[in-house]
């Protein structure tokens, strides 16, 4: 149960019902990470821009490598709403069920890539002990062939993660009943 009051879709006014019809028009619904965040409509228009250039906007990480970065990061925290959103997006990509299941029980399948499996030690390095990620870490990112930008990218990405993560764990934010997860947040 969420822990403050939510501004739903039918009471927002001002700003924030413009920030609810902007959500809306794009992804059909608004999820509860979104409607959690109503009281403040400026910071939540700031996440959305955040998330969309991080998971969507220009970079050299495919999809598949930014919706693995987030089920890592979210799994390794124990956010099952966000865990939930994304292992369903990176199923697209991956189409294996088994994989999938994997890596929400925090384990690496063994049919990930070489490349992959460095993400996955990135994530769950910063998701679990980040005062631990060393030149060493960056330097096997570096050796299968991460650039800088792509370095930086996963690692804004994981930041990312646990910036949402924080609000849906701290907040008690509910994963939406089946029949009304149609988006991906």
């Amino acid at each position: 149960m969420v822990r403050i009051h939510v501004v739903s879709p039918e009471e927002a006014q001002g700003e924030l019902e413009k920030v609810y019809r902007e959500i809306t028009r794009a992804r059909g619904s608004i999820a509860q990470v979104y409607q959690v965040q109503g009281l403040n409509p400026r910071a939540l228009k700031a996440h959305l821009e955040l998330y969309m250039a991080l998971l969507y906007g220009e970079s050299p990480l495919s999809r598949r490598e930014r919706e693995l970065l987030g089920v890592v990061t979210s799994q390794a925290n124990q956010c099952g709403y966000c865990v939930a959103h994304h292992s369903d997006a990176l199923n697209r990509y991956l189409r294996d069920d088994g994989a999938v299941k994997e890596l929400r029980e925090g384990r690496v399948p063994a049919m990930l890539t070489p490349r992959e499996r460095v993400l996955v030690r990135w994530a769950k390095t910063l998701g679990k002990t980040p005062p631990t990620a060393a030149d060493e870490d960056v330097q096997i990112l570096r050796r299968v062939g991460f650039s800088d930008r792509e370095i930086l990218d996963a690692t804004m990405i994981v930041g990312y993660f646990h910036f949402v993560n924080r609000i849906v764990i701290g907040l008690g934010v509910e994963l939406e009943p089946v029949g009304e997860q149609k988006y991906q947040y």
